[in-house]
């Protein structure tokens, strides 16, 4: 369960920073806005009312912008955390959205979602081996994909990049494609066209 030191890694910046891009360790704020748009493009029919679940949603940054952008009468938002401190924050921010705390590589008791974006969960590995954040994101990608009934977006740090930090989780695509055709689906889109040093993947049903 090395995984759990990257929660309490969010934590400690939502301790010293509170609720803003770096409380969830985004050095940026444009840059999230970004990334927001990016994870909801995965969504096709935009024309009708979809389910999505906010994996690792942290503070509920992604419903706020939901919300600013007017995305609310076609995406029925829920969020998901195993922070404690997140969860409770999200809460009481909004009392009205379903929100869960829970670990899904030990407890998967969940309804079913049209789509689920994991923004950030997989980019910083802190102390962990390459191998220990790999079998990570890909037992989390498992799980999730029997819970989504349309498709799955997230993102990792790019290998194609001039430099690498040992802190975060850099992936090449051809091992992420080779793990996605093996084990979900052959039909997914690689998004690396956003200017950013990441890349986030659709993969869909």
């Amino acid at each position: 369960m090395n995984y759990l030191k990257i929660a309490k890694h969010y934590n400690e910046c939502f301790e010293k920073h509170g609720d803003n891009n770096l409380g969830v360790d985004w050095p940026k704020y444009e840059d999230t806005l970004i990334r927001h748009q990016v994870m909801l493009d995965l969504i096709k029919d935009k024309n009708t009312n979809n389910s999505l679940l906010d994996f690792g949603c942290g503070l509920g940054h992604l419903y706020e912008f939901i919300l600013k952008n007017n995305y609310t009468k076609n995406i029925k938002y829920s969020g998901l955390d195993i922070n404690l401190n997140f969860y409770n924050h999200c809460t009481s921010k909004y009392p009205d959205i379903q929100f869960y705390l829970k670990d899904v590589l030990i407890d998967n008791e969940l309804p079913n979602f049209d789509y689920i974006v994991c923004n950030g969960t997989f980019t910083e590995k802190r102390e962990l081996t390459y191998n220990e954040m790999y079998n990570f994101m890909t037992n989390v990608l498992l799980k999730l994909w029997g819970k989504t009934n349309k498709g799955i977006s997230f993102n990792v740090m790019s290998k194609l990049v001039d430099w690498e930090r040992d802190d975060l989780f850099h992936v090449s695509m051809d091992e992420i494609c080779l793990f996605l055709k093996n084990n979900l689906s052959r039909n997914f889109i690689i998004r690396n066209d956003y200017k950013l040093y990441e890349y986030t993947i659709y993969v869909y049903k």
